[in-house]
Formats: structure tokens, C-alpha cells, sequence
């Protein structure tokens, strides 16, 4: 289950990317590029709720 624990880091490098292709789009045509923001804050979203579930399986888990 490690590999999960690091893979929830990945979420933040794709939000980072989708941020830097909104804007630069944006900077280059000024269009506000509403998939690039809906996907980094997705990727966001998705690093805390992984995070929390990580949490909550490790507690289950560790109970047995």
C-alpha cells in the first residue's frame, strides 16, 4: 500500500501542469481556459480526498 501513499503526489504534479497550460493560454490569447482550471482543480481535490482515504484505510487496516 505504499505505492498509493506516494501516487496521491502525482494529483499535485498534474495540478501544477494543468495551472501552467491555463495560463499560458490564457497570457497568449487571453481565453480563459475553464477545462485546463476544472482539471487542476480536480487533480487537487483528488490529492486531499486520496489523502483522507489513504488515512482512513490505514486505520482499518491497522485494527485487524
Amino acid at each position: 500500500m505504499k505505492f498509493q501513499k506516494y501516487f496521491q503526489y502525482a494529483y499535485l504534479i498534474f495540478a501544477v501542469l494543468f495551472f501552467y497550460d491555463a495560463i499560458s493560454k490564457w497570457a497568449q490569447t487571453g481565453i480563459i481556459p475553464y477545462p485546463s482550471l476544472l482539471l487542476g482543480a480536480t487533480a487537487i481535490f483528488m490529492f486531499f480526498f486520496r489523502g483522507k482515504f489513504n488515512k482512513k484505510f490505514d486505520n482499518k487496516e491497522g485494527s485487524k
